[in-house]
């Protein structure tokens, strides 16, 4: 009798913890579902885009970053997913490895950015030139420029003369648009009790000196703007970094020892 129950317990004992499985199983799927969905709304702002998008333009279409991110976290919270629930091995592995490298990209970004911050700042200026140049021709990435702006009350990259790298905007005698010398509304400083926004209201402020355009809109670039906004919000800034991290560093350690978990079963059967 004795010898019958020693027998079953030896036949229901697993080295792999239910708990790490199953956790690792919907910490993955909760990720994979939330992937899909970055995805589908990259798709339809894609889809329903009123132009084309312009070469150029590829690299700062937030449209494109999402595709991108998308499919990159599906292709990655898969692995895991199918995975924990099927205790295969090779699919945790690339799971794992593919977080790691993840987590290692981010870190090296933060540590260049922070040892080399002139050149970052360079990139950094290149990007927003490059979204400044194709404002008019991109539905949403004037909407991410506009809500920039309004957010960290700034105009442009450097300042609101910038805007005169814009085809539409660009203050020369010879430019015949009806947008010359002008900044975009959302540089403009809000009118208390403004029911309507005045869309006119950055015409002609190129022109202008520093103090006088002062008085109508957010002169100065939204590159100090930032780094004023960190040096404030610097917890804010470690939480969100924290947060980014901990996900995967959980990922990265639960896999490893569902691995170590299922090769032990492995050993032990063979």
């Amino acid at each position: 009798m004795e010898r019958e129950l020693s027998l079953n317990r030896a036949e229901t004992f697993s080295f792999v913890n239910p708990w790490i499985r199953y956790f690792l199983f919907f910490f993955s799927f909760l990720f994979w579902v939330f992937s899909l969905l970055i995805v589908a709304i990259g798709v339809y702002a894609k889809v329903q885009k009123a132009t084309e998008t312009v070469r150029d333009t590829f690299l700062v279409d937030p449209a494109v970053i999402l595709i991108v991110v998308g499919v990159v976290m599906f292709f990655i919270t898969f692995c895991g997913c199918i995975g924990a629930l099927r205790e295969n091995i090779r699919l945790l592995k690339t799971f794992s490895f593919s977080l790691t490298l993840v987590f290692l990209i981010h870190l090296a970004i933060a540590i260049l950015g922070f040892f080399y911050s002139d050149q970052t700042r360079d990139a950094l200026e290149k990007f927003a030139r490059k979204a400044i140049v194709h404002y008019r021709d991109d539905l949403d990435l004037q909407n991410l420029m506009d809500y920039i702006q309004k957010e960290f009350k700034c105009c442009g990259w450097n300042g609101y003369t910038d805007w005169s790298w814009n085809l539409y905007f660009n203050c020369t005698r010879e430019n015949p648009s009806s947008e010359r010398c002008a900044v975009p509304y959302s540089c403009c400083t809000p009118v208390p009790g403004e029911a309507v926004i005045n869309t006119m209201c950055g015409f002609g402020v190129q022109t202008q000196k520093y103090l006088d355009a002062n008085k109508s809109i957010y002169p100065v670039g939204c590159a100090d703007r930032a780094v004023m906004w960190i040096e404030t919000h610097l917890l804010l800034v470690g939480a969100l970094t924290l947060g980014l991290a901990l996900p995967q560093i959980a990922g990265i350690v639960l896999s490893q020892i569902l691995i170590s978990q299922i090769q032990d079963e492995i050993t032990s059967f063979s």
